[in-house]
């Protein structure tokens, strides 16, 4: 039977403790799948991240939060309470912080003994420089991924911060979190997880790591057929200043390219001898110049030629596959991705926008995890806000 709009994740319930980075796309990702989600957050303000409006911190939609003191006996209970009603819990700080606030794994899983606890950190929870700070930049740094991406000569290219962050931090995180509540259903057990960034990452190159070991990949950045070096795995500017990209690795596809772009394969040399490389880059650049983005993209997308127009994000809203498949969406007018992955029966709910911090909201909040009674006593105490 169908389930519209709960998600497959409807009925997990998860306490997150408010950080930056990481923490809130895995609790996100977890809430977009239909989990319950209550958000932590700290009563005065961190001077952390990037403060924004409200509506704005996307990351954020699909749960509500409190504001709690956790340096408050009275807050710490409350939390304990929530933790011990709750399938996971999602914390973001140092190793060694959450003990100290009286919430660390022993203190949690002893209120909670099915409790999986999620730790997401850059470092690890342990290792030379599990005490030190860091961000994204660090992380794929001391992993080899910076160092292997751009062009030949030049410095590495910082690719944002998805690798690091949201790619091996957030969903590393969010995938061990389900793992554990999967298995704490059969053993009757928690656990914790640890999340290091570093890690995720290093499992994130796995490929291209056993490529390297196999003599397949040679060391120096933007020579090798996937990081810039290949003729036919590259970006071409156009006639009128804009770029495609250009990616057929299959033969039968790079063959398919050089017909409808007008090239004789000869003329290129073999496609997989790199000594071709530098020249057939050239021809390649000389003949993507002769025409418009729009002209090649008439010609090209939608072949087999492996050709697809390097968009800007406002392009891309309008990009009519981006556009038929609802990527990107409006809640409450801002536009923001649509959650993913899709399922056919367990249809994922409409996000609902990010929560103001109010009194009123972290009532609406609790209902569902304490009583109307508790929920009343507790803001009269003035405990959360």
């Amino acid at each position: 039977m169908k389930q519209d709009g709960l998600g497959p994740l409807a009925g997990v319930r998860i306490v997150e403790l408010a950080g930056i980075g990481p923490g809130p796309v895995a609790a996100m990702l977890l809430a977009d799948l239909g989990a319950t989600v209550i958000r932590v957050d700290r009563k005065e303000p961190s001077g952390i991240g990037l403060p924004r409006p409200v509506q704005f911190d996307v990351a954020l939609r699909n749960r509500k939060s409190i504001r709690v003191d956790l340096k408050d006996p009275d807050g710490i209970e409350l939390v304990l309470e929530l933790i011990g009603r709750a399938d996971a819990l999602i914390e973001g700080f140092r190793p060694g912080v959450t003990e100290r606030l009286g919430l660390g794994p022993d203190t949690c899983l002893q209120r909670n003994p099915r409790l999986v606890y999620g730790r997401v950190t850059g470092w690890g929870q342990d290792g030379p420089l599990a005490q030190a700070a860091g961000h994204d930049i660090n992380y794929i740094s001391i992993t080899g991924v910076l160092d292997a991406i751009g062009q030949r000569g030049q410095p590495p290219t910082i690719p944002l911060n998805v690798i690091g962050d949201y790619a091996g931090g957030s969903l590393y995180l969010a995938l061990g979190i389900l793992a554990g509540v999967l298995e704490a259903r059969t053993s009757g057990q928690g656990q914790v997880v640890d999340a290091a960034i570093v890690d995720g990452v290093a499992s994130l190159m796995t490929v291209l790591v056993g490529l390297r070991e196999a003599g397949m990949m040679n060391g120096e950045r933007g020579t090798n057929l996937l990081d810039s070096g290949a003729h036919f795995y590259q970006v071409y500017e156009c006639a009128d200043g804009k770029h495609v990209s250009v990616g057929p690795i299959e033969q039968k596809f790079y063959r398919q390219l050089l017909d409808r772009v007008g090239l004789d394969a000869a003329a290129l040399g073999d496609q997989m001898d790199s000594r071709n490389w530098p020249d057939a880059k050239k021809i390649l650049a000389a003949k993507f110049k002769e025409k418009t983005r729009s002209e090649w993209m008439a010609l090209l997308e939608g072949t087999d030629a492996c050709v697809a127009p390097v968009l800007n994000l406002e392009e891309a809203y309008e990009h009519p596959h981006i556009k038929a498949r609802k990527t990107f969406i409006e809640v409450d007018g801002v536009r923001q991705p649509a959650p993913a992955p899709r399922f056919s029966r367990t249809t994922l709910p409409t996000p609902t926008p990010p929560a103001a911090l109010s009194v009123e909201n972290a009532s609406a909040a609790l209902d569902g995890w304490l009583s109307e009674t508790e929920i009343a006593g507790l803001a009269a105490a003035g405990t959360f806000s």
